[in-house]
């Protein structure tokens, strides 16, 4: 029986997942293959196509079972998958820029190819997890925190895309940052060139750019002193799930940032969940209790008919975008009955 291919490029790894004609996933976990989306389209593409069939040999499926590929990237890009020409996070060599990554994927595999972009992927089935797959009437923000900050809006069950596929870029939404105590002077700057968005204070970029040097002035014994600003990053969430202070407190304003965020986006949306994902929350259940219990305090007091909405962790959340990937895939293959 024909499959659908689920291929998430990040900017340091690959994940693939497949799913069968009834939406089950073939793979329980993570299927990872080192990514080189920094050496540019060629090389990036052909390791692509090197993990794409290591994963193939792993489920013990061939080329010619995949029906369609759903692929997603990070952002920002077209809703057809060009990159845009200001570049990205992860792809930041020059030949990247306009690059039309759905169409190279597709000529490299010989197969169709579905673009979305990594939060929507993430989102879209973060949501189906929680409210079925195309439920009208459901509505959830998804914000996805990892090297950047990705987004994802679904409404009546429908990845919201734009104009011009620009919706749900949600990283770059700005908020009001100096309402959050104890970050008095800092000016957190996106790589986007925007000050004070929600990327520029929540992900992985911003805690080595900003929030460690602006910390470790405080605290210039703590152990993270001296290290190379972007390895000492990732060092931070650990530090933090185990109590440490300072890396605790980087949390916290990151925490109340995202409440800030989700205060606007229940103004504008009215949405039944607010999901968080990314690898800044793969911790311990006690610490994402705590970062939701955060996020909750610095959400102004909501109207009482907004009072139980839903604050989660993305259901799944290190394979939610292959797999979203993946279901978009398999709903096109349904439509065109390919499967």
């Amino acid at each position: 029986m024909p499959i659908v291919a689920g291929i998430d490029l990040g900017g340091t790894a690959i994940n693939y997942t497949f799913l069968d004609a009834l939406g089950r996933p073939l793979i329980d976990g993570l299927c990872e293959y080192p990514a080189k989306a920094k050496e540019g389209p060629t090389v990036c593409l052909a390791q692509i196509a090197e993990g794409f069939t290591a994963a193939l040999a792993r489920v013990q499926y061939k080329s010619s079972d995949i029906a369609v590929i759903g692929l997603d990237t990070p952002g920002p890009a077209s809703a057809d998958g060009v990159l845009s020409a200001r570049g990205s996070t992860n792809f930041v060599h020059a030949d990247w820029k306009n690059f039309d990554i759905r169409a190279g994927l597709a000529q490299r595999l010989n197969k169709t190819v579905l673009y979305l972009n990594d939060a929507n992927a993430a989102a879209l089935w973060g949501h189906a997890t929680i409210f079925g797959t195309g439920k009208a009437g459901s509505t959830s923000i998804s914000a996805i925190i990892g090297t950047g900050l990705g987004g994802g809006v679904i409404i009546d069950g429908q990845i919201l895309k734009g104009r011009k596929g620009f919706g749900g870029e949600l990283g770059h939404v700005l908020l009001p940052y100096q309402s959050i105590r104890g970050i008095e002077g800092m000016k957190p700057e996106c790589n986007c060139g925007r000050i004070g968005d929600l990327e520029s204070l929540c992900s992985l970029t911003a805690i080595g750019k900003t929030f460690l040097p602006y910390f470790l002035a405080r605290y210039p014994d703590h152990q993270l002193a001296g290290q190379e600003l972007g390895k000492a990053a990732k060092l931070v969430r650990g530090l933090a799930e185990r109590g440490d202070a300072m890396c605790r407190e980087i949390f916290r304003v990151q925490a109340h940032a995202l409440g800030l965020f989700f205060d606007e986006m229940v103004n504008t949306f009215d949405p039944d969940a607010l999901l968080i994902g990314g690898g800044a929350l793969e911790t311990g259940k006690d610490f994402q209790d705590w970062f939701i219990a955060e996020i909750r305090s610095a959400m102004p007091k909501p109207r009482e008919e907004q009072a139980d909405i839903l604050i989660q962790i993305m259901p799944n959340g290190d394979t939610a975008g292959a797999r979203g990937a993946a279901a978009q895939a398999l709903a096109h293959a349904k439509v065109h009955n390919l499967l």
